[in-house]
């Protein structure tokens, strides 16, 4: 199966399950869901393994066993690749996104410290810089009020240094082109895009060794 766009079923799902996130409705609407989001989706992340990696898709049931929100399923759909990219499809829309999300607190360490110092602290800005003047979104995740312990608050990547998690991040509304193979170039395009900051992700942090 080529993949080509996920139909407006897709979407309407997601729009049903929001209003009624029963184990009724999703029974009811099962097929739609392993015939619109699960095959695409699928797909997707064949046609793209070659460049980005193997992708994941995510399981669609929420754990509720330590959520005060007893909702059994979730309402997007989320999958990787795993040399850097998320993919996420709801009833709002399309979102892509590429980088570092909430790290570790190995990872963290490793981040900071190359933020800190001179040459790579000011790659990475380089790198954020030339992403923003392409359009593409730059999130630091959950940051600090201030610089963390140890980094004066006058550093001058302070506002870099109080990030927890750093990545690209794109949305689109529902619009038809989702609905064919333009949404595969689109997804392309950001994270060929974002392959710097990827990769100094990649060599300044790395995996966590915890795990």
């Amino acid at each position: 199966m080529r993949f080509t766009g996920w139909p407006e079923r897709a979407f309407t799902f997601y729009e049903g399950l929001e209003a009624d996130n029963s184990k009724a409705y999703w029974t009811a609407h099962r097929a739609v869901y392993d015939a619109d989001v699960l095959a695409p989706t699928e797909a997707l992340l064949s046609e793209l393994a070659e460049e980005f990696g193997d992708g994941k898709l995510f399981r669609p049931y929420r754990d509720v066993r330590f959520s005060p929100d007893k909702s059994p399923y979730k309402t997007a759909m989320g999958a990787t690749v795993s040399r850097g990219g998320y993919i996420h499809l709801s009833a709002d829309g399309l979102a892509v996104a590429i980088g570092y999300h909430m790290m570790a607190p190995d990872q963290l360490a490793r981040y900071r410290q190359s933020v800190a110092e001179d040459v790579t602290g000011e790659e990475l800005r380089r790198i954020i810089a030339d992403l923003e003047g392409k359009g593409v979104n730059v999130v630091g995740e959950e940051p600090l009020k201030t610089a963390p312990r140890g980094y004066s608050k006058d550093h001058p990547r302070a506002d870099l240094l109080r990030n927890k998690g750093l990545i690209t991040w794109q949305e689109w509304p529902v619009e038809p082109w989702m609905h064919t193979a333009k949404a595969k170039t689109r997804i392309v395009r950001h994270f060929r895009d974002a392959q710097p900051l990827q990769a100094w992700l990649d060599d300044r942090v790395g995996p966590s060794e915890r795990g």
